[in-house]
């Protein structure tokens, strides 16, 4: 009696430290979870450090100035700044459009990616529809802003941006249309579509199904600047955010 009174206490005591055991890991893997998560989010903002390469149109500030960012990194192509919204960022351009989908400006890993520039455009944004990449973060940063497009409310209040090139120049952003698609959708996606003679298409085609759009009397003539992102629900879904680059202004740079 003494020897199965034994046996099972001594089960229960290993019993109950398995259990313990099992509780210190789940409680430890949901604490890093937690700081990982932060860190992933805290990341996909722009870092002060960074913010000083953000040129200003203002010639009285005192900028370091992208193209000082350039000299870290030659893939710089410009920044990127969407009035009242969170996108306001460096972009870049890789050798394919895989290599930023993970990778910081400095080119170290980042989960949040980086704002690129497609590889099939031309690198000073001349082409007639100039197209951008960025991570739906839940938080708002990197492109999460731009699904909140496809609100009405947000998209009649948020109507204006600006592009700053490497060399001093600056182009204001007319945003127009925000369309909602997926990843294989020919007009949007696929390079023959941004030669100007088949501008015309897309710009019939953004009217069209668009679900949200202002007329602002864009033509075939204009260039065309979109900004791509996933879609919260769908694993294919995109949002795009479609605006026309404005005539160019001389900005600071150092």
């Amino acid at each position: 009696m003494k020897i199965i009174v034994f046996v099972s206490k001594t089960g229960d005591w290993l019993v109950s430290f398995v259990a313990a055991i099992l509780a210190t890991v789940m409680l430890l893997y949901g604490g890093y979870a937690l700081w990982d998560m932060a860190m992933l989010y805290q990341g996909a903002f722009v870092s002060q450090n960074l913010m000083k390469y953000k040129p200003s149109v203002s010639v009285d500030e005192d900028d370091a100035g992208l193209n000082e960012l350039l000299a870290i990194n030659p893939d710089v192509r410009g920044w990127l700044t969407i009035d009242g919204t969170h996108v306001d960022y460096p972009i870049v351009q890789g050798e394919d459009d895989m290599e930023y989908v993970n990778k910081g400006v400095y080119g170290e890993f980042s989960l949040s990616g980086t704002i690129f520039l497609d590889s099939e455009n031309t690198s000073d944004f001349s082409d007639c529809y100039n197209l951008l990449f960025g991570h739906h973060m839940a938080n708002g940063a990197m492109f999460g802003d731009v699904v909140r497009f496809t609100d009405r409310t947000y998209f009649e209040k948020h109507q204006t941006g600006r592009l700053f090139y490497p060399d001093g120049r600056s182009v204001e952003i007319t945003l127009y249309a925000c369309l909602q698609t997926d990843a294989y959708d020919r007009l949007v996606y696929r390079p023959e579509v941004r030669k100007q003679e088949n501008m015309a298409e897309l710009l019939a085609y953004i009217q069209k199904e668009a679900v949200q759009y202002r007329d602002i009397g864009i033509t075939r003539q204009d260039r065309l600047i979109g900004l791509s992102t996933c879609a919260e629900a769908e694993t294919n879904g995109r949002v795009i955010l479609f605006g026309r680059l404005e005539k160019e202004k001389q900005v600071n740079q150092t």
